[in-house]
């Protein structure tokens, strides 16, 4: 049946950014500005639109069937949706789910607002392109192109992890983030995908840490004889304090806790040891998963850098302004504050290189989501790391040989061990970093 239907915020920044800014600038960085936030060109600065054309085929929205009846509504209550291509000849077996990105609201009024974008209704959803990984063409992914692939729209704002008893009587707004997963994967199950041979749960950013949170219920829904793994791009987050010393991103995952009733999904393990906003936190999710992780993540992400570590409230002088947003532009006591940022992603994800089942890929590029672009999934000028270290004789090797050659023979864990990255590192466009 379903064949037949089928063709897949906020005041955290600054007082400024409870308004409905936060949630225009989340529409246009996360459709828009993540697509091309890829990498910095070769005069350090933030990409920009016309850095990139991308070409790939346009896939069709489709909406969840019964999505009332279900209960599994976008904030606005509209239906759900993803798009789907199918797979075919050796992939047609095979299952990518990709969820996507667009940031968190925190409020009434920037989750209201975020209701009226396509982050938070259906009915400003359209077609989408597949790319990068998502990509039908054996050149730009070799191995997923031939796979059945899904990309699940992203409309509930809490990273597909909110809960209908959260909700006020008085706001039209629906907090059914953790029903539209249930719903959307038990559509696409029906589809095929339970009796897959192989599947991949990926995500960026946002979608990222959704990734994460559901990894180990992905394991649960699809047969034991199934090949499954997670792939988080961009979505490791740091639970590190600003600039000033305020603990910014945690103060605003609490907020997105409290006002959807993120907890109930997050593991509770975790939860009874340490206050729930802590346990949103990649670096404590991974120490509960069970299903093998692979971790994509630059050491500079463009956003964490930009909302993290040097939000707009940290920064009322604007002295950050020019750094921000062209690394060559920074001081060198700014610089030693990136690498600083870039020491503790590394030992954030200690506890991942620990595991059997494993792994990641860091590179240094002023960047954030990578796997769904194919410049930087896929291409000559791909972000390589040396498989040696500098001073030895040198082989680079692109992204996807660590994410996707190691799918069936087990994991790789591999990250930069040069502070200064060195120009091949990241090379899209002849961009690096510092």
């Amino acid at each position: 049946m379903l064949n037949t239907r089928l063709g897949v915020g906020a005041r955290m920044w600054s007082r400024k950014w409870a308004r409905k800014e936060w949630v225009i600038a989340s529409a246009v960085l996360f459709a828009i500005l993540f697509a091309l936030s890829f990498v910095s060109n070769s005069s350090g600065r933030a990409p920009s639109p016309s850095d990139l054309t991308i070409a790939a085929p346009l896939v069709d929205l489709t909406l969840l069937r019964n999505a009332e009846e279900l209960g599994a509504l976008c904030l606005d209550g509209s239906a759900p949706g993803y798009h789907f291509q199918s797979g075919f000849g050796s992939g047609s077996s095979n299952w990518v789910i990709h969820i996507e990105g667009g940031g968190w609201c925190d409020s009434i009024s920037s989750c209201a607002f975020r209701a009226r974008t396509p982050l938070g209704s259906s009915r400003n959803m359209d077609k989408v392109p597949f790319s990068g990984i998502l990509s039908n063409q054996p050149s730009e992914n070799p191995d997923f192109f031939n796979w059945n692939k899904v990309k699940i729209r992203y409309c509930d704002g809490a990273s597909l992890s909110g809960h209908p008893e959260s909700e006020l009587k008085e706001q039209r707004l629906f907090f059914r983030g953790q029903l539209i997963w249930k719903a959307i994967m038990n559509e696409v199950l029906s589809a095929g995908m339970s009796g897959a041979k192989q599947a991949l749960l990926s995500g960026c950013s946002a979608g990222g840490l959704a990734t994460l949170i559901h990894c180990d219920d992905f394991r649960k829904l699809i047969p034991k004889a199934t090949t499954v793994k997670c792939l988080a791009d961009a979505g490791f987050f740091l639970d590190e304090k600003d600039i000033i010393g305020n603990n910014t991103m945690r103060s605003f995952y609490s907020r997105v806790i409290r006002l959807q009733g993120v907890a109930r999904s997050l593991y509770q393990d975790c939860i009874a040891k340490m206050e729930p906003s802590k346990c949103m936190f990649p670096e404590e999710i991974v120490k509960y998963v069970r299903t093998p992780v692979f971790v994509v993540n630059p050491a500079y992400d463009f956003w964490q850098i930009q909302h993290i570590l040097v939000p707009e409230s940290s920064d009322p002088k604007g002295s950050w302004r020019d750094c921000k947003l062209n690394l060559r532009a920074c001081t060198p006591n700014q610089l030693e504050v990136l690498k600083g940022y870039r020491g503790s992603l590394l030992e954030a994800l200690s506890e991942l290189k620990e595991k059997k089942e494993a792994g990641l890929f860091v590179n240094s590029c002023f960047i954030h989501c990578q796997t769904w672009i194919t410049e930087t999934w896929h291409s000559p000028n791909s972000p390589r790391i040396n498989s040696k270290a500098s001073g030895n004789s040198v082989t680079e090797i692109p992204m996807f040989f660590f994410s996707w050659i190691p799918f069936l023979t087990g994991m790789l864990s591999l990250h930069i061990t040069l502070v200064i990255p060195i120009a091949d590192s990241c090379r899209v466009r002849g961009g690096l970093v510092l």
